[in-house]
């Protein structure tokens, strides 16, 4: 079974930096598009930042231009480079693989990881 494992979160002050990763581990033949999504309290959740296979990457509007999303060249690590951070962008941060297709010919439409607590302190 296909699993997302986040790390990085943490505590850091307004205009301060954080990485996060996400592995993905299991029996993965390919995953389509992997992003972040955040969640704050009292708040949805929204989308942050995904990148495709192909590298096509797409920010949430609050994040553009600070935030920066990758992906390893086994395409099975995503990672979210969060610079000029804000108190706004206190959440927790969920892992997401959307379009898993595993090696034992198995599909799965999404999966999400456990969540990594982000905190931006002023």
């Amino acid at each position: 079974q296909v699993q997302l494992l986040e790390s990085g979160g943490g505590l850091v002050q307004v205009g301060g930096s954080l990485r996060l990763s996400c592995a993905a581990s299991g029996p993965i033949y390919s995953i389509s598009v992997m992003g972040w999504y955040r969640q704050a309290p009292g708040k949805q959740r929204e989308s942050v930042a995904t990148i495709s296979s192909g590298g096509v990457k797409e920010y949430g509007t609050s994040v553009k231009g600070r935030f920066t999303v990758s992906r390893d060249s086994a395409k099975t690590t995503v990672f979210l480079q969060m610079d000029s951070l804000e108190p706004e962008d206190t959440a927790v941060y969920y892992c997401h693989a959307a379009g898993v297709r595993t090696t034992t010919s198995q599909y799965q439409a999404g999966l999400w990881g456990q969540g990594t607590q982000v905190t931006v302190s002023s």
